[in-house]
């Protein structure tokens, strides 16, 4: 039996404390602190950066399993209901990875007490909101020595309600990439336009063409999406703009879409430089590749899941979120999967308040699926 009650005061600690990528200081103690206090017979225990690996010695192993959860948060002013708010100013987990660190940590127990056949290591991987923990962690020594055979992670989905498993074989998450563009001109007095390069215009320009990407060059059977969320540009209103910054994001379903929406936007930043007499640079920050799930370990998983009387299971179609997971997947068989906390805000939104019965719904789960995939011979 698991304690639910230790796991839900477990997430609301990890809630108050969110801390940005490879600043996860806090949280990787507080981790550590917990694992300590299980039984240590089985585990191995290795940090890496503000990340931590913890294997369990399987009895008789042979395979491994890996499962991942990851631990940042969001640079957000938290603006829930919550009495066990957010104690880190601009800083929440508006992502539900307090979620997600909460239900390994409710898993890793049952099997710190349980011992399986085969090994199973616990991922708590950093940055995933960037600037991307997971390609890094996949390349270090650790996963090296203790490559998973197979690789399983979750994702909390607000739209589901609780008691729902959401997934799909073959692709389930977008290709990801950051979009930042700089842009360069002469500034000066507002009443000498003539004598400047005004970047706040220029920089107005180019978002209305960056609209045109998706409907004019993109196939239209095709899907993608560029979205600028930010501009800065200019310091008072009669001075006119030396410098303009754009902040966006580019997601696509196929690779060749991210390609020829990078090669537009390239084209178009030329088109500003020449137009407005000004120099234009482009920065595509962190860029994740497709979550693609294996064909075969995710129909394993659909059909166990279906034979459960305590979930419900939908295959959901493919969404445009972007998830630094599919580094995983691209070099490890497994799957990532929704999981139902039925939430009136979604994700990344500073209101966003899952039910914490999820917990139990997706811990429990776990431990009948990897029972079943690491006792199996």
């Amino acid at each position: 039996m698991i304690d639910v009650a230790k796991l839900i005061e477990t997430r609301r600690a990890l809630h108050q404390i969110p801390e940005l990528g490879f600043e996860e200081v806090k949280t990787q103690a507080f981790l550590l602190e917990y694992i300590a206090k299980l039984p240590q017979e089985h585990l191995e225990i290795k940090k890496w950066k503000t990340g931590i690996f913890v294997k369990v010695h399987g009895s008789a192993p042979a395979k491994m399993i890996g499962y991942r959860a990851d631990i940042d948060g969001l640079p957000m002013d938290e603006e829930t209901s919550y009495p066990f708010r957010s104690s880190h100013a601009g800083k929440m987990h508006a992502c539900g990875h307090d979620f997600h660190m909460t239900i390994a940590l409710g898993v890793l127990t049952h099997f710190s007490k349980v011992q399986p056949k085969d090994h199973l290591l616990f991922i708590f991987q950093p940055a995933e909101e960037g600037p991307g923990g997971a390609k890094p962690m996949l390349e270090s020594s650790i996963l090296q020595e203790w490559r998973p055979d197979q690789i399983v992670a979750l994702h909390i989905a607000p739209e589901y309600p609780v008691g729902t498993i959401a997934t799909r074989e073959g692709l389930l998450f977008a290709n990801t990439s950051e979009l930042f563009i700089n842009l360069k001109g002469q500034g000066g007095h507002a009443a000498y336009p003539h004598t400047t390069r005004d970047m706040i215009v220029a920089s107005a320009h180019l978002v209305t063409q960056l609209q045109s990407i998706v409907a004019r060059n993109v196939d239209p059977l095709d899907s993608a999406v560029v979205t600028i969320g930010k501009i800065t540009g200019g310091t008072k209103q009669n001075i006119i703009a030396e410098k303009a910054r754009i902040e966006g994001t580019i997601r696509t379903l196929s690779i060749e879409s991210m390609q020829k929406v990078k090669q537009r936007i390239e084209a178009l930043v030329q088109g500003i430089e020449a137009g407005f007499e000004c120099s234009g640079t482009i920065d595509y920050g962190a860029n994740y590749c497709q979550v693609y799930n294996n064909e075969q370990l995710t129909r394993e998983f659909i059909n166990f899941t279906r034979e459960q009387t305590n979930v419900e299971m939908i295959e959901c179609k493919e969404a445009m979120t972007g998830e630094d997971f599919g580094y995983f997947l691209a070099e490890i068989p497994g799957f990532m999967f929704w999981l139902g906390v039925n939430s009136l805000y979604g994700l990344h939104d500073n209101r966003l308040e899952p039910k914490e019965e999820a917990i139990e719904v997706a811990v429990n789960h776990l431990i009948q699926y990897l029972h079943y995939k690491l006792d199996k011979r």
